[in-house]
């Protein structure tokens, strides 16, 4: 493949940003902060955790400082910044190259919406990793990475995007569903979203058997709202959006989040990502553009989406420092 510029070099951008640098791709990465730049150029990007250990030294710019233009360009910034970055990154995308998008969320609505639908390619990645400092990338666990078009269709470029992903995550593969995988990726983060509001790590947190019902709720209402939208949510890593369908029964849901417990029980990465926006780097989620249009778009569909809208306004309540994180936060949300 062509030069490869990963636009956000965080815990997702930098891992998979290694590896294919690792691989001998020509990867270049832009991020914001400038330590973290600096330290890609040289000492290097370093890998830690259980999975591998090791370091590349890249080419690494601040957006300011890219020019030229690029037919690949993988995208990995928070999802609020979504818009922001594909502004910026437009004028260095090729008339011929395409936008990848390695976000959770629904992402790729925003960034179809600036660069066009067919430059436009989605992914759903659910490996475990944490920016931990300036040039330190903790790799926690592999999990599931697939490529999809938006359009659903199976191209020539999906093929050749996959052949370099598999230089990442060798149980990579391409789908004509990513939006299946995409809004399956939403039930899940809704619980995750859920654990950030106390001090359990994920799998810690999933296996409190009172919270059962807020799993359920969750999941369901993301699968309902799916389903509305015509799309058929896929399962991964042990979440099976079957066992939330609104018909689905307690056991089915029961026996889902013990197969969700099983795949993070052994995970060196303990805690979501969003634990760690609120607990450790103080800042604010991506709760609004990942979790927050489930209620919106169900609201269009005329389906009420109560335990979303909850568990939004209460971590908004953190982020606002109005509420404290405590695992009883989430008995708030088991239904009434």
């Amino acid at each position: 493949m062509q030069p490869i510029l990963i636009w956000g070099a965080g815990a997702i951008g930098g891992s998979v940003g290694a590896w294919l640098k690792r691989a001998g791709h020509d990867v270049t990465m832009v991020d914001v902060v400038e330590d973290h730049v600096a330290a890609i150029r040289g000492p290097g990007l370093r890998i830690t955790g259980p999975v591998e250990q090791f370091s590349v030294v890249a080419p690494a710019l601040t957006p300011q400082q890219v020019t030229g233009t690029w037919r690949h360009i993988f995208l990995a910034v928070k999802a609020h910044h979504t818009e922001a970055a594909c502004r910026a990154l437009m004028p260095h995308l090729a008339q011929d190259g395409y936008v990848l998008s390695l976000q959770n969320g629904l992402c790729e609505t925003v960034i179809e919406r600036i660069v066009g639908r067919d430059r436009t390619i989605g992914a759903f990645v659910n490996f475990s990793a944490d920016w931990i400092a300036p040039g330190e990338i903790m790799f926690g666990g592999r999990g599931a990475a697939v490529l999809g078009e938006v359009t659903g269709r199976m191209t020539p470029r999906l093929e050749e995007l996959h052949r370099v992903m598999l230089d990442f995550e060798p149980n990579a593969i391409t789908t004509p569903a990513i939006w299946g995988y995409l809004w399956g990726k939403l039930g899940y983060g809704a619980m995750l979203f859920a654990q950030a509001l106390g001090d359990k790590g994920i799998a810690d947190c999933l296996a409190r058997p009172e919270l059962l019902p807020v799993w359920r709720a969750l999941g369901r209402e993301a699968v309902e709202v799916a389903l509305a939208e015509g799309v058929d949510p896929q399962g991964f890593n042990g979440f099976d959006p079957r066992a939330f369908m609104p018909n689905a029964p307690m056991d089915a849901a029961r026996a889902c989040v013990e197969a969700m417990v099983a795949f993070n029980r052994p995970n060196a990465k303990t805690h979501s990502g969003v634990w760690r926006d609120l607990a450790v780097r103080k800042r604010r989620t991506e709760i609004d553009v990942q979790i927050a249009p489930i209620a919106e778009i169900g609201a269009r569909h005329g389906i009420a989406c109560p335990t979303v809208a909850k568990l939004v306004a209460m971590i908004h309540e953190i982020e606002d420092g109005k509420r404290p994180m405590s695992d009883d936060n989430l008995l708030e949300l088991i239904p009434a």
